[in-house]
C-alpha cells in the first residue's frame, strides 16, 4: 500500500475510534519506496534532492507523527496501531515501551537478541538500528507507528540521516535470517496481542484488526 492511502486509511480509523465506530485495530503493511519526515524533523536530514529521489523512484511525504526521517520501503514490515490508550493506559512512554517490548520478542523468535539503547527510541542490535518507532496520539487515540527491517535493501538508507541519527541500519536478512514479511507479521502480532491484551483475528492480508479480550 502507498504511504498517502495508508495515511489516509489510518486518519479514518482514528476519527471511528475516537467515535467508538470501531474496536482498536493494528494494521500490517508494506510500502513501495517511501522518505517520511516527522512535525518535529529536520529536513537537513534528508541527504538527497528531490530530483535524486525522483531518480531513485523513492517518494517523499512529511507527516505528523513524532521523530524525525525515515525510510519505508519493499521488505520492511509497517506497523500501524490504531489503539485507545484510555482503555489500556494513559502513558505514551509506556505505549512506546511496549512496542518495543513486542518488536524484541518478535525478534528473539527468529534468534535475534534485541534490545533497547538508553533514551534513545527504537529497537537495536549490536548498535544497529532494526526497527524505527514514531507514533502520533490524538484524544488518546494512537497512529503510526513502527518499521521491523526484515529484507530491506538497506543502500536506500544512503539517503536520510535514519530518525536523526548516525547510527547505522541494519535488518533481519542482514543478520542471517531468512523469513517472509507474512511469517514475521503472524510472529509480532502474537506478541502484540500479548503485550496489549489483545485477541488479533486475521481480516485479509497485511491488514489484521484487533478486539479486546473478554474477561475469563
Amino acid at each position: 500500500m502507498d504511504y498517502a492511502s495508508a495515511l489516509e486509511l489510518q486518519r479514518r480509523l482514528v476519527t471511528q475510534r475516537q467515535q467508538g465506530a470501531i474496536d482498536d485495530q493494528l494494521l500490517l503493511v508494506e510500502h513501495p519506496h517511501v522518505v517520511t519526515l516527522g512535525r518535529n524533523g529536520h529536513r537537513e536530514n534528508l541527504l538527497a534532492s528531490d530530483e535524486i529521489l525522483e531518480r531513485a523512484g523513492v517518494a517523499f511525504h512529511p507527516t505528523d507523527r513524532g521523530g524525525d526521517i525515515t525510510y519505508h520501503g519493499p521488505g520492511q514490515l509497517v506497523g500501524y496501531p490504531i489503539l485507545d490508550l484510555r482503555q489500556w493506559k494513559r502513558d505514551v512512554g509506556a505505549y512506546v515501551r511496549a512496542i518495543e517490548e513486542t518488536l524484541i520478542a518478535t525478534l528473539a523468535g527468529f534468534g535475534i537478541a534485541a534490545g533497547r539503547i538508553p533514551k534513545l527510541t527504537g529497537v537495536w542490535v549490536d548498535g544497529r538500528k532494526i526497527a524505527a518507532i514514531g507514533v502520533h496520539i490524538s484524544r488518546w487515540v494512537t497512529s503510526h507507528g513502527f518499521a521491523l527491517n526484515v529484507s530491506t535493501d538497506l543502500s536506500y538508507f544512503q539517503y536520510i540521516v535514519p530518525c536523526g541519527l548516525t547510527k547505522p541500519v541494519t535488518s533481519m536478512a542482514a543478520l542471517g535470517v531468512r523469513a517472509t514479511l507474512e511469517e514475521v507479521g503472524y510472529v509480532l502480532a502474537a506478541h502484540f496481542g500479548r503485550v496489549f491484551d489483545f485477541e488479533l483475528p486475521l481480516v485479509a492480508p497485511a491488514l489484521a484488526g484487533a478486539r479486546k479480550r473478554e474477561p475469563i
